[in-house]
Order: structure tokens, then sequence, then C-alpha cells
């Protein structure tokens, strides 16, 4: 947590990627060779205490295993990452590591254990994880469950007996008894009625100004990205098409796939900036066998001859960095 004197931003980034890849090994059968799945090509990324990074894209696209890498569930085929400082592939201490960044799952109805008492959930990590007695265990319980805005009779509850918002905060909330640098919420509102979605990205961003928390927050709805992110991480076929501020994309996005998610995507209208509605054509490439060229050039309505042949840089252009041969000409008003 930051001190009055020391903001996020003079500290060092919760988070650094560089290159991360996971490639997946494919069966063919005892006489052919496996296939070589390409989840995640190249992504690289910093991110700051009290920050959030959205990732976006439709599904397919690399960003649960994006999240599963980040959160130490699997190792990158290749690149590096550092969580807090410490290089996470050469540390030898995976379980200090793993205390610092937390998981909440996309569906808070199958992620709590429905035999456990609310209070045995949220104490869980802290038996596993410290030498905390039952009393001061149940001390801290009680006091996160208060600040996830839940009562002190919630504690000695079963999940069943709570709404889905209701146990989305206690999925929060046992995330946080400790005390991680780094949250990633894969999805965590997909499940929930849009009348409770807005309560629990409201509960986020009061926990990250209050705790200083840095989010990886993993989304394909452009609509919540844009309630609580700080920086958006557009994704396609596992590579990285767009990333960089996130008034800055919504404003003038500049990847054609980055347009056309903005264009379909309900209730961004009112932003007062017009949007022309773009069709794709096609379907999205098997990652077993992507495209030569550009990851979008089989889809892309400005595609020319050479997106299909040479892969584009993500570069800097107009205040954040993007992945388009032609991106200089395909900006919208």
């Amino acid at each position: 947590m930051p001190t009055p004197s020391q903001t996020p931003s003079d500290q060092a980034p919760v988070v650094v990627a560089a290159d991360l890849r996971q490639v997946y090994p494919i069966s063919r059968g005892p006489l052919r060779a496996p296939a070589q799945l390409q989840a995640v090509s190249g992504v690289s990324f910093t991110l700051q205490a009290g920050k959030t990074l959205a990732v976006v894209g439709e599904s397919g696209c690399g960003k649960s295993t994006l999240a599963r890498m980040v959160t130490l569930i699997e190792k990158p085929t290749a690149g590096a990452l550092s969580l807090g400082g410490v290089d996470v592939l050469q540390s030898h201490d995976k379980k200090a590591l793993r205390q610092k960044v937390q998981l909440v799952f996309q569906n808070p109805y199958g992620s709590l254990n429905p035999r456990k008492r609310i209070g045995q959930i949220l104490e869980a990590p802290l038996e596993i994880n410290t030498e905390l007695g039952a009393t001061e265990r149940a001390e801290r319980a009680r006091a996160m469950l208060a600040k996830v805005g839940l009562r002190p009779e919630h504690y000695d509850r079963y999940p069943h007996m709570f709404s889905g918002g209701q146990r989305q905060r206690i999925a929060i909330a046992r995330a946080l008894m400790l005390n991680p640098l780094l949250v990633v919420a894969d999805e965590p509102v997909s499940a929930l009625d849009v009348s409770i979605q807005a309560q629990v990205l409201n509960l986020l961003a009061d926990l990250q100004r209050e705790l200083g928390l840095a989010y990886l927050f993993i989304s394909h709805d452009l609509g919540v990205v844009r309630h609580i992110a700080h920086d958006v991480l557009v994704m396609y076929l596992g590579s990285t098409v767009e990333h960089g501020d996130k008034e800055t994309i919504f404003q003038k996005p500049l990847h054609p796939y980055t347009q056309a998610l903005l264009a379909s995507t309900p209730g961004l209208a009112g932003s007062g900036v017009a949007r022309k509605r773009i069709v794709l054509s096609g379907e999205l490439p098997s990652p077993l066998n992507p495209p030569t060229g550009c990851v979008f050039s089989t889809r892309c309505p400005h595609a020319v001859a050479h997106c299909h042949v040479e892969r584009p840089p993500l570069r800097e252009l107009m205040g954040r960095k993007v992945a388009c041969f032609e991106a200089e000409k395909l900006t919208q008003p």
C-alpha cells in the first residue's frame, strides 16, 4: 500500500511481462509429430500498483492463457515475467510468489466450496500460508467481510444462501486475505446481472484506491472495460494488436480489429465518438495454423498484399502501440 509521499507511479512495477509465449503440443496420433498450438505469441506489458490493465478480445484470443501464466498456474514456454520485482521463472520460492498474486474467477456459483461456511472459506488461505492462530484468522476474515460490504452474520452461512453478486464479493474477499500485490480478475462480472455488475465494479475500484492494488482485468465486454480500466491491451489470435491508455484507444482506435470491437459494442455510442459499422468477413483462424503474415489479415477489410506475408511489428503511434502496417491510413474522426 503506497504511503502518502509515495504514489504508485513512484514505485517499481508490480508486473513486468516481456515477450510471454505459450505453445501447447497437440497429439495427432502415434505416427505423426505433435502439432503446435500458439496460444500466446509474444505479449508484453508493465503494470503499476493502483492501476488496471484490461485484456480484451474475442473467445480464443489467449486472454485466459495469459492470466494463467501471470498467476503462476502455467509456466510460459518462453519470455520473461517478474512479480513485485522478483523474476518468476528463476525464483525457487514459488509459494511466496503465489501469495502476491490472487485470482478472482468468472463463475461465483462454482468457485466457492458449497460444503464450507464463508468464514472457513476466507480463513483457508491464512491457515495454509501463515502461522496465525484461529482467533486472529477469524478476526481478519470478519474484517474482510466488512470491507467488501457484507455483514458479520454472513460469516457462519453457506454459499448457497447468497446471491451471485454476494458470492462474488466473497470471492473478492478471499482473494484479498493474503494482501496480494496483484489481483487477476478473469471475466469477474460476466455471470452477474447487469444491475449487479456496476456494484461489483465499484467495489473493485474502491478496494484498489484503498489498498493500492494492481488489477489484470480479463474481459470481452468493452462497456465494462471502459468503466474500470486505466490501460487496454487488445489481443487477437494470441498476439497484441493494440495497447495503450484507455481513453486514447476508445477515442481513436487505430487497429482495424480494435475499431471493429468498439463499433460492435452496444452502449459506447454515447461517448460522443461517431463509429461506422464494420463487418468482419470469415472466422477466427485456428491457433494451430495461424496466418503467415498479420494475424488479422484473413479478416481485415483493409489488408494489402504485404499484410499476408509479413508480420507487422508492435510500434509506437499516436500515443499507443499498434501492430498494423496501414494504421496511419485508418484513423477514424
